[in-house]
């Protein structure tokens, strides 16, 4: 019992953190669930981490895309475009993935968001783009950009969010809070595919999920509820997001170099 509670405690207090980062900024999930599984809940097995992590944040990210759809932040067109064709694309990648060295997939992915920090510029402009607004080559487009995120989502094993917002943003130009909250569906769903296939090996410690899940309930209303308040100003969410891309991209090049 001695053991049992501080190792809930933790998994709740980490479990909060992954749920208010997935509410604040639709992405880093998946980044730091496994970490912190490992590393502060004491899960031993990397596998059991993964799995385990993976079914917390695709619960999260649904009960998330609750809260962001209730407050009308969810386009639900793009966000099934790019959980159908993402998926389609995530699938592809993977298997490619698979075929290169774990060590150089890890230094292109922190290029690559690294990149995307760079060229996510806040834009004082208001956008006038609204889901009424977007023709049939808007889709189009959403479609292509869906199936090269997935891609690279897949092959780098990595990226949710990072990758989907980013995505949905440049795809169809719609406000970022729109982008983050659309960008659930597809977290939610992409990590859900890896927990069933590591829930069917007997990867998934389901307690801790349990915790985690309870914890990211609660850090998922207050993150949903600061994005709301930072989407009043023009710049405030795509600067967060950009220095949030930016900071995990240094530690993956870091890491990647170790």
């Amino acid at each position: 019992m001695g053991d049992l509670i501080p190792q809930t405690v933790l998994a709740i207090g980490s479990g909060s953190l992954i749920g208010f980062v997935l509410g604040l900024i639709g992405g880093g999930g998946s980044i730091l669930a496994t970490p912190l599984l490992l590393y502060v809940v004491g899960v031993r097995d990397i596998h059991t981490a993964i799995g385990t992590g993976a079914l917390a944040v695709s619960v999260n990210a649904y009960l998330n895309l609750v809260s962001h759809a209730a407050r009308g932040h969810v386009w639900w067109r793009c966000a099934l475009i790019f959980t159908i064709a993402g998926s389609l694309g995530a699938y592809f990648g993977s298997s490619l993935g698979k075929m290169v060295d774990g060590h150089s997939l890890l230094f292109t992915f922190g290029l690559l968001m690294m990149f995307v920090a760079f060229v996510m510029q806040p834009n004082n402009a208001q956008s006038d783009t609204t889901p009424q607004s977007l023709t049939p080559g808007d889709y189009r487009k959403t479609t292509v950009v869906a199936l090269v995120t997935g891609l690279c989502s897949g092959f780098f094993g990595i990226g949710g969010g990072f990758l989907i917002v980013p995505g949905l943003y440049f795809a169809t130009r719609m406000p970022l809070i729109n982008a983050v909250g659309s960008s659930l569906l597809a977290v939610g769903t992409f990590g859900l595919t890896t927990a069933v296939n590591y829930a069917l090996s007997g990867l998934v410690d389901w307690h801790v999920a349990g915790y985690f899940i309870a914890g990211g309930l609660g850090g998922g209303i207050i993150g949903t509820l600061l994005a709301t308040r930072l989407a009043k100003s023009r710049t405030a969410l795509t600067r967060i997001f950009r220095w949030v891309i930016l900071t995990v991209s240094v530690y993956i090049l870091w890491r990647s170099v170790g």
